[in-house]
């Protein structure tokens, strides 16, 4: 099929629960050739942040190029039978009015429609599942949404990586499950990086690499404590890249802030299309490119568990704010349960008194007000410095940002949700929990111990 050399098109591809654990980010072990491949012939941002840590509510904003809390759709899998507002659109509504063919697949080797996962009816959000459906010489905006690095995580059969050659975060335990379920997540990324190279392949066999832009991202961070669903950098920190033949110079690194809430606004900029006025992202490529002073990031209910977290950032510091500081970080939430055997490793450790200072913070019966952190000195997030003399400054400064960009954006967190809500969520998550667990053979009153224990021989580490 030829194509139309007067209007590029556009790719997105997404990765699924994904923080920037790539080799051309630094990160040892894991091989990803395709992506190093990406980012060497494009731009890689090292300050690319979601706007939710959960992936309904974070691609609902990335799609519409608006903060979920500004339309109800904060709530993670939520308002699913609430159309969407009546003065927006998704950036596929933008493409499709301008002759663009829009299409959303998982990519090789399936053959059926990508994930959407938005919290309002889209009614035929997608035109169809392939660019190769499009008319002849159509242009087309295409998402694929590869999801191996979303547990239950994929495996690199043809390259394992050896768990004791991994390395893990501080805050959590030095375990021979934590390295293995590190381990799991890495090969998965080689997976994904694999797939990444079949898309390659593909551009250059169709001659469409020169007139494609495309965009490697991920709906979220890792899916791991502390990560998936939290405001630190491990839930709400992506990987970035962007190739645009001719327009960016190859290798760049780019350390401007960019939230996924920009994303939509900046590829119809760049498409040369307008940006309509109800986005509220900004632009952070082409001639109309300005930069950010921080990004903001919202986490309320997700799943049974109810929460409601804020947080501001620039490059160096981080403000949080937590509304329900007497709840744990770890309260009960059924998926994690089912799915993070290092949590219930660590629920054990902190039962013993065996974990160290720094991964105790997270198993703690009740967090601060506010957190606040030096990433330059403390990238792991574990040093509250809310409470220090030498930054009020800073902190007065992200606590200001971040009460005008509630304001702002008419931040709807703060309106409950009903009683049948809640109700509904516990009843469908208690069932669901204890159908998981009879699939393992255990009860959803099985012990931590004998729970471990499961982990344990499922992981090959007893």
């Amino acid at each position: 099929m030829s194509d139309s050399k007067s209007q590029p098109n556009f790719l997105w591809i997404y990765g699924e629960d994904l923080s920037p654990d790539l080799a051309c980010y630094g990160t040892p072990v894991v091989q990803t050739p395709n992506l190093d491949r990406l980012a060497a012939e494009g731009a890689r941002y090292t300050n690319a942040f979601v706007t939710c840590s959960v992936c309904s509510p974070s691609r609902s904003a990335i799609i519409t190029g608006t903060y979920q809390v500004s339309f109800d759709a904060h709530n993670h899998r939520s308002n699913r039978d609430k159309p969407l507002r009546q003065d927006m659109q998704l950036i596929t509504d933008c493409f499709r009015s301008a002759g663009y063919f829009t299409s959303n697949s998982p990519g090789p080797p399936y053959n059926r429609a990508g994930k959407t996962d938005f919290n309002f009816v889209a009614e035929n959000p997608f035109d169809g599942i392939d660019w190769s459906q499009r008319a002849d010489g159509q242009p087309f905006y295409a998402q694929i949404n590869i999801p191996v690095t979303h547990r239950d995580f994929v495996p690199d059969l043809n390259r394992p990586i050896d768990p004791e050659d991994v390395e893990i975060p501080p805050y959590y335990p030095n375990h021979p499950i934590t390295h293995k379920d590190w381990a799991m997540y890495l090969e998965s990324i080689q997976v994904l990086d694999r797939r990444v190279g079949w898309i390659l392949k593909r551009l250059d066999e169709e001659n469409l690499t020169e007139n494609t832009v495309i965009f490697f991202m991920s709906d979220h961070g890792r899916a791991h404590p502390r990560g998936k669903q939290f405001l630190y950098d491990g839930g709400t920190r992506i990987p970035l890249i962007v190739r645009w033949p001719d327009k960016i110079e190859a290798g760049t690194i780019v350390e401007d802030l960019v939230s996924g809430v920009d994303f939509a606004p900046t590829t119809l900029s760049i498409a040369g299309l307008e940006v309509p006025d109800f986005m509220q992202g900004q632009i952070f490529l082409g001639e109309q490119a300005n930069q950010r002073r921080a990004v903001f990031s919202a986490r309320d209910r997700c799943d049974e568990t109810d929460d409601r977290i804020r947080a501001a950032r620039n490059k160096r510091f981080k403000y949080i704010r937590n509304y329900y500081p007497d709840r744990p970080y770890t309260q009960f939430n059924a998926y994690k349960k089912n799915q993070y055997p290092v949590l219930t490793l660590m629920e054990v450790l902190h039962d013993q008194g065996k974990l160290t200072s720094e991964q105790a913070q997270f198993m703690a019966e009740t967090r601060p007000v506010e957190e606040f952190y030096d990433l330059e000195s403390d990238p792991y997030e574990l040093n509250n410095l809310i409470e220090h003399s030498d930054l009020q400054d800073q902190v007065a400064r992200l606590k200001h940002e971040l009460d005008q960009w509630i304001h702002q954006t008419g931040d709807m967190g703060a309106i409950p949700e009903s009683e049948e809500i809640a109700t509904a969520w516990d009843q469908q998550m208690a069932n669901q929990f204890s159908k998981w667990m009879q699939e393992k053979g255990l009860s959803a009153e099985t012990d931590n111990l004998t729970y471990l224990d499961w982990w344990e021989q499922q992981l090959g580490c007893d």
